[in-house]
C-alpha cells in the first residue's frame, strides 16, 4: 500500500510540475510543489476531520455514497456545512434527513431549466398561397 501512495504521489507531483511549466510561469521547484501538495493535503485532512465531527454516521455515508456519483454536488454540501458550522448555526450532528433537506436545496439552485423555442420560417414553409 505504501509503494502504491508513493506511486500515486509521484504521478501527482509530475502533473503539476506539467502543470507549472505550462502556465508560461517560471517551473516551480520540486521542493515548493512537494510544500504545496502538503498544505493541500493537510486542509483536505481538517476539512474531513471537521466533517466527521459534524455528521451522523448515517448522514457520512449517504455524502460519500453521493459523491461517488456528483462529486461537485457533494462538494457544495460539504461546503455548506462547513460554513454554517463556522458561522455557529449547526447546534447538532447532521441527520441523514437534515442532509437531504440540504440536498433538495442544492438541486433546487442548481436545476437546470431546458427551454425549448420553435421558429418557423413562414416564408419557406407555408404551401398555401
Amino acid at each position: 500500500a505504501d509503494a502504491e501512495l508513493e506511486a500515486i504521489r509521484q504521478r501527482r507531483m509530475a502533473q503539476l510540475m506539467e502543470q507549472a511549466g505550462g502556465g508560461g510561469k517560471a517551473p516551480a521547484t520540486p521542493e515548493e510543489m512537494q510544500a504545496q501538495e502538503e498544505q493541500r493535503e493537510a486542509a483536505e485532512e481538517q476539512r474531513r476531520a471537521m466533517l466527521m465531527n459534524l455528521m451522523q454516521p448515517s448522514a457520512r455515508d449517504r455524502l460519500a455514497r453521493i459523491s461517488l456519483v456528483k462529486p461537485d454536488k457533494a462538494r457544495a454540501i460539504e461546503d455548506m456545512l462547513i460554513m454554517a458550522a463556522r458561522r455557529g448555526q449547526i447546534q447538532e450532528k447532521v441527520s441523514e434527513a437534515r442532509l437531504i433537506e440540504l440536498l433538495e436545496q442544492v438541486s433546487e439552485q442548481t436545476e437546470k431549466k431546458t427551454k425549448v423555442t420553435i421558429q418557423r420560417r413562414r416564408g419557406a414553409l407555408d404551401d398555401d398561397w
